[in-house]
């Protein structure tokens, strides 16, 4: 740990990635836009109609390769919007965009597609919904949210449901740090051991998604010190809020779009964490550029969907002192 030394498993250093290449050659600008030619085209419609359907082809592949265009499309009439995965899929291009256009800080030019997640599933292998708390109630067999092994926190003991404390939305996530700076409790100071363990938990998630130690991110000379920090924890401390902006503005307002069978246990939608993308490599799909080929998507969001919500404040990568509490991971 104090020679900050990286280790790498064979297996996934050298693992070949799985990445689609485009649907065939990206159409020349031009020509009439999507919604000149096409019924009800809400967020790419400024596209041109060429590029618009070199799109659709690539996000069939990428999202219903068995389905084909049936899975968000009455084929009697495409325009309509009876398909609830049309609906949702309009949201997710808006948060494609959205992270690509104002998330640099953290996706930086290499950039994201509905491939980075979906990797050909109707439905991300990774996601996480609110938990069950009723299962925590009472004395007998409480196992306080604890002691039961699960894959967001890298199966330890600590508590389960970290992710769903710090990823929910732009507020929650500001209160992953629990650094203290004294020893003694005060009233400016009332952060507890049991409080840690939450963050302790979503550090070991991040860990796991990313297939990286804690020194990928942090100088063991001083765990809380940004200037001395490798240049990853700001990558990370984006990531952070990036994540919960995705969930807070683009996937729970979908919540009444779903049905019962894509929701979670307490009526939320399958909502996105580091692993959501990463899936092991601390650069999805090994750093792939595969946005670049598709610059609708790497375009700002449409002006018909929600405003996108601008970064954080820059993290404070650079500092001479920890930052104030409640400011980074």
């Amino acid at each position: 740990g104090t020679g900050m030394n990286q280790v790498q498993l064979a297996s996934v250093a050298e693992a070949e990635h799985e990445v689609p290449a485009p649907p065939y050659e990206l159409p020349p600008p031009g020509g009439p836009s999507a919604g000149e030619v096409y019924q009800n085209v809400q967020v790419l419609n400024n596209v041109s109609a060429d590029e618009f359907n070199y799109l659709m082809a690539a996000i069939t592949q990428w999202v219903a390769p068995e389905q084909g265009c049936n899975y968000c499309h009455n084929p009697a009439n495409m325009a309509s919007d009876e398909v609830y995965t049309k609906v949702v899929a309009r949201k997710m291009i808006q948060m494609t965009q959205n992270v690509n256009a104002n998330w640099e800080s953290h996706v930086a030019g290499t950039g994201v597609t509905c491939w980075t997640c979906h990797r050909g599933n109707n439905i991300p292998k990774d996601y996480w919904t609110l938990p069950d708390d009723s299962q925590h109630r009472g004395m007998k067999n409480n196992r306080h949210g604890q002691n039961n092994p699960v894959p967001e926190t890298a199966y330890s003991s600590l508590p389960t449901n970290a992710v769903a404390r710090y990823f929910l939305n732009d507020e929650t996530v500001q209160k992953i740090r629990v650094g203290s700076t004294s020893a003694y409790p005060s009233a400016a100071n009332k952060i507890s051991t049991k409080e840690t363990e939450n963050t302790y938990a979503l550090m070991m998630h991040m860990s796991a998604s990313l297939g990286v130690n804690c020194t990928f991110c942090h100088n063991t000379q001083n765990f809380a010190a940004w200037n001395i920090s490798p240049a990853q924890r700001a990558t990370a401390w984006h990531g952070t809020r990036m994540v919960a902006n995705m969930n807070q503005e683009y996937i729970t307002p979908l919540t009444s779009a779903f049905p019962a069978n894509r929701l979670g246990s307490q009526g939320d939608p399958f909502k996105v964490n580091c692993t959501t993308c990463h899936q092991g490599v601390n650069k999805p799909m090994g750093g792939a550029q595969m946005a670049k080929d598709y610059p609708a998507l790497k375009a700002p969001p449409a002006a018909a969907g929600p405003a996108a919500a601008a970064p954080a404040a820059a993290a404070p990568a650079q500092a001479t002192e920890p930052a104030a509490a409640g400011e980074t991971t």
